[in-house]
């Protein structure tokens, strides 16, 4: 069987929550120090319901769930346009060097061009050069005029 990609189901939520894991010890391995949440409970609590707060893709492999990719959709108020923001893309290090991670990232622009969206925007943690190199093979940019800033909605 070949690759698949297609819309992650609350069903993929055991194998979405171990890859999560995988990428949670890839990043402290690089010296992030976050305190990753993103587990089974917290898939299926935040992506599926009334108000999903994000949707996503899976890349399979002979059944088996290799890979994900978490999105929302956003707006540029400088340009005037939607953006798809990618949440999170992960795939299983057994798998990469296969195209997996490239399949999803055009499926994702696939989704954006779709929805009218003009560009896909997303962050990596700045020691992620594996990361940062497959990015830049995609035509990606990186932005350094801005930077990410964070406040607790109950902080106020």
């Amino acid at each position: 069987m070949g690759l698949t990609i297609r819309s992650a189901l609350a069903t993929d939520a055991p194998a979405v929550g171990s890859l999560a894991k995988q990428f949670a010890s890839y990043l402290r391995a690089l010296g992030d120090q976050t305190d990753f949440k993103l587990t089974t409970d917290a898939y299926l609590r935040d992506g599926f319901g009334l108000r999903p707060a994000f949707k996503g893709l899976v890349a399979e492999q002979d059944g088996k769930v290799i890979g994900y990719l978490l999105y929302h959709f956003g707006y540029d108020s400088d340009g005037a346009f939607s953006n798809l923001h990618v949440v999170d893309l992960y795939v299983d290090p057994n798998a990469r060097k296969q195209g997996v991670g490239r399949t999803l990232m055009m499926a994702a622009a696939g989704i954006a061009r779709q929805a009218g969206s003009q560009e896909i925007i997303w962050s990596v943690y700045h020691a992620n050069d594996l990361a940062t190199k497959f990015y830049q093979r995609l035509g990606a940019q990186r932005i350094t005029e801005v930077f990410f800033m964070k406040l607790a909605a109950d902080a106020l």
